[in-house]
């Protein structure tokens, strides 16, 4: 082999030892990403209900970069509604008590699909009720519709006996957001509040 050909020869034998380590740092990378699982449904890299801008019932746009460094829970509600949304507010409260030091690292958010009933007023006394670090969020009818588009949540009014009695039926699970502010996971309404717990330690240790 001649000078020339040693040379080419060394060159190429350290660009295939750059590429292979470089290649192994990814495979290390994928492998740390691998070794999070999750009791939700992981909808890491999902297209969708990445951010919002609405305001909350102290009157103030808030957006998902507000509560950066915190995991964020997000679910869609209203005041009246007589079972799924006080149990998913309970539970978010227990889930706080039970992260101990992590607690202050959680922020819940209360998107209301009722926002002719549910009042900056109404909304502060409901989330006081379960946690008042709890964050009522209060979307326009606009807003609401593509909001809800977004986040590809369901909400319909039910006519009641009166034209203030009605209901809605809504989604019901819960949308969770890592301290980067990244849409994470989807927790399906019922899973329980260990479930959560561990979800939420996974994403605040990582």
């Amino acid at each position: 082999m001649n000078k020339r050909n040693a040379l080419k020869s060394i060159a190429a034998t350290a660009g295939w030892v750059a590429a292979s380590a470089t290649l192994g740092l990814g495979l290390s990378a994928c492998s740390e990403q691998a070794k999070q699982s999750f009791q939700a449904v992981d909808i890491t890299g999902a297209d969708y209900a990445k951010d919002f801008s609405l305001t909350d019932a102290d009157g103030k746009v808030r957006t998902l970069a507000d509560f950066k460094g915190k995991a964020v829970v997000l679910f869609f509600g209203y005041v009246q509604c007589p079972d799924v949304c006080p149990t998913t507010m309970t539970e978010m409260a227990q889930v706080k008590q039970q992260l101990g030091a992590d607690g202050s690292k959680l922020q819940v958010l209360f998107v209301t699909v009722d926002p002719a009933r549910d009042t900056p007023e109404v909304l502060k006394a409901y989330m006081g009720a379960f946690d008042p670090s709890f964050v009522a969020l209060i979307p326009t009818p606009e807003q609401l519709a593509a909001i809800a588009k977004d986040f590809k949540v369901y909400y319909k009014k039910v006519e009641g006996k009166t034209p203030t009695s009605y209901a809605m039926d809504h989604s019901a699970a819960s949308y969770i957001y890592d301290p980067q502010g990244r849409l994470r996971l989807y927790a399906r309404y019922g899973a329980g509040v260990p479930a959560m717990v561990s979800d939420l330690k996974t994403l605040l240790a990582s």
